[in-house]
């Protein structure tokens, strides 16, 4: 496919720098790394806490919520074909701050009518994030080559801190702005200030663009590999699962009688806590010839989570929530997997094209499942009993797509 080609040329050619690009890693890039990543999911997570109050005021439906909350997956699936086109044209320099431009416009847009027009200006800002969301590897490859490890896990602490800060801070805003859509549009500062380093380091990040363009990956067709087939299924299943977090959970919580700052902070909770256990275990886990076993570990402690909600959310709301955070730290070994079941860098870009292509298309159908089972039973039983048969697939998929061998 051709989206699978184009992003295997931006990964794999990241690696043949211009002698000047080791000097691309200088304080301004790192600190537009971090700015960047900071607002790759505030602009997702800070929907939950207000979602009530955004479908009471605009007199919305479930379905829409659902539809809201969707977009981010559907988005990231479409990234594989349109970043590394964009990136190859204007520069990935340039293709980042353009998907922060996007990102700021869409923060904006989205505030500024009815349910219509949050829609469309969240489309706008999840589109510019998917669009960063493919490119930033590929400058931590190019920009920083001996501190890859390093960087990968700054970035994700950041990625992952953004995610909090906005389900966190969302409903503090809400009160100081005096309503949900200051307190939305309030974010867009924060990506302006990121979008105002990428244009001053474009530049600089243009070191990192690749001399030399490598063959397509020969051989048989992932499309055909079983196994291929089955770490896109764990990966989808996982961020299925993580997009129903972050999108209903404030509301699951705040209709079982919890206060609206507090369920924000809870979500903020479950993000927070990914952070050192990622961190943490996907090093050990890679470390280890399969990882199996601490993939159907952290799955077990998500059902025990999700079970708690089905259960009574307001009985324990601290446990669930640190049971379903740690069910969410399963991310870092769905990424770690695609590098691990593959033999070679060709192979690993193919194959990350495939799982994440439709693996969050995958993902995209569940909030908007989640919120359809919701409306048409008017109770939160149904749409928590799926998440638990998602999370049963989720494991066994997991399991195999752990076991030591190659697609």
């Amino acid at each position: 496919m051709d989206y699978q080609r184009d992003l295997e040329r931006e990964l794999d050619g990241a690696a043949e720098l211009r002698p000047r690009a080791m000097a691309a890693g200088g304080a301004l890039l790192i600190v537009a790394v971090v700015l960047t990543a900071l607002n790759l999911r505030p602009a997702i997570t800070s929907i939950g806490p207000l979602l009530g109050e955004m479908r009471s005021e605009l007199g919305a439906s479930a379905v829409w919520a659902g539809v809201l909350t969707t977009l981010p997956g559907l988005c990231f699936a479409a990234a594989g074909l349109a970043a590394p086109w964009l990136s190859r044209r204007i520069g990935l320099g340039w293709a980042i701050a353009a998907g922060l431009a996007i990102l700021t416009a869409g923060l904006i847009v989205r505030v500024l009518d009815g349910p219509a027009v949050v829609i469309a200006g969240t489309l706008l800002a999840t589109g510019g994030i998917a669009l960063v969301n493919v490119l930033i590897p590929v400058v931590i490859k190019g920009s920083f080559p001996t501190r890859i490890g390093v960087m990968t896990g700054v970035y994700t602490a950041a990625l992952q801190g953004g995610g909090a800060l906005g389900s966190a801070l969302t409903p503090l805003l809400d009160r100081i702005l005096g309503g949900w859509a200051g307190a939305l549009g309030a974010w867009a500062v924060v990506s302006g200030l990121a979008l105002a380093l990428w244009l001053l380091g474009a530049r600089q990040i243009e070191a990192a663009r690749p001399l030399s363009t490598p063959t397509a990956r020969r051989g048989p067709s992932l499309l055909r590999s079983r196994l291929a087939w089955t770490i896109t299924l764990f990966f989808g299943t996982q961020s299925f699962l993580a997009y129903v977090v972050m999108g209903w959970l404030p509301e699951v919580f705040i209709d079982g009688g919890i206060s609206q700052t507090r369920a924000g902070l809870l979500l903020g909770l479950i993000s927070v806590l990914a952070v050192p256990i990622s961190l943490v275990v996907a090093p050990l886990a890679a470390g280890r010839p399969s990882q199996s076993g601490w993939i159907v570990g952290l799955g077990v402690a998500g059902v025990a989570g999700v079970t708690g909600l089905l259960i009574d959310p307001g009985a324990a709301p601290v446990l669930w929530s640190v049971l379903v955070g740690l069910g969410m730290s399963v991310f870092s070994l769905a990424l770690a997997v695609i590098a691990l079941r593959a033999r070679d860098a060709d192979t690993t870009a193919a194959l990350s094209g495939m799982v994440q292509g439709f693996g969050y298309l995958l993902a995209g159908v569940g909030p908007l499942l989640f919120g359809v089972l919701h409306d048409a039973t008017g109770a939160w039983t149904v749409p928590f009993a799926m998440l638990l048969a998602v999370y049963a697939v989720q494991m066994v998929t997991g399991a195999l797509a752990g076991r030591h061998r190659y697609v």
